[in-house]
């Protein structure tokens, strides 16, 4: 088990990855790749102290690199779910299975516009990981929305292990049902069914983690980057403005010594 998981490999996830491996924690990274952010694909950054007219490229290499000589593991792949089980976190990452004492979610702003009848029936027919649901749907009919380039090697394990898919590539979707999903409706077609699976690039962060609070569409966090769910931290441009590199920076460095302090305090009484 890990110490602390990181989601988010930006300014503000890598800066806690740093700080939380000076503390000698076992620390994982997990971020979409670098090439796909908004920094990457700026030319000159004027405003980060002591870099000037660094280009977006070569001051998230710049980052990345620091990160892991100091010893920190970086993952490419995207975070489906993270469930929680007493004091333990499991993330879903593509077809894996991580666990750790604590989360620090660095995810950036995730702008993502959610389908009609997709967050009420979050986790009664909807779901974001195929590895983590679809067990549940063995012999059923599931609809496959397939927004990201390994969609459809996730639809081909869902058929695998006996689910019946259908799968889609519109955006005009409404998913139906009161208590459980009975069926969607994509492009005025409708299509009975048990299960939607949803895989996009992101999850946003209170679809990641039942529970999460949220604010005007950023995570409600203290200053020393807690959240409302122990054992939860989050900092960057995820809770909130001004969407600078520098402050994402500085957050993420307290949002990793807190959770240092969390992963010691919890070693203390369990000793």
């Amino acid at each position: 088990m890990l110490d602390i998981i990181i989601v988010g490999g930006g300014p503000a996830g890598l800066s806690a990855a740093i700080s939380a491996r000076q503390r000698n924690n076992s620390v994982t990274v997990i971020s979409n790749a670098r090439t796909g952010s908004g920094l990457y694909k700026a030319q000159k950054v004027d405003n980060y102290p002591g870099f000037p007219s660094i280009s977006g490229p070569e001051l998230l290499d710049k980052l990345a690199a620091h990160s892991a000589d100091a010893g920190s593991t970086l993952l490419t792949g995207k975070v489906n779910t993270i469930m929680q089980s007493g004091d333990t976190f499991h993330l879903a990452c593509d077809a894996d299975i991580l666990t750790s004492k604590t989360v620090i979610l660095a995810t950036g702003v995730v702008q993502t516009s959610l389908f009609p009848g997709e967050e009420e029936l979050l986790g009664h027919g909807v779901s974001y990981c195929a590895t983590c649901d679809g067990m549940l749907f063995r012999g059923k009919r599931v609809c496959v929305a397939c927004f990201t380039p390994d969609a459809h090697e996730e639809a081909d394990y869902l058929a695998s292990i006996g689910c019946d898919v259908v799968r889609l590539n519109t955006r005009d979707i409404r998913i139906v049902g009161e208590k459980r999903v009975t069926s969607i409706i994509a492009d005025g077609e409708e299509i009975e069914c048990s299960g939607v699976f949803i895989l996009r690039q992101q999850v946003a962060p209170h679809l990641l983690l039942t529970g999460l609070e949220t604010e005007n569409g950023y995570i409600r966090a203290t200053p020393s980057g807690a959240t409302n769910i122990p054992g939860v931290f989050a900092a960057g441009d995820c809770v909130g403005i001004p969407l600078q590199i520098a402050k994402a920076v500085g957050q993420g460095q307290i949002a990793a010594l807190s959770a240092s302090e969390y992963v010691r305090e919890h070693e203390t009484a369990g000793s």
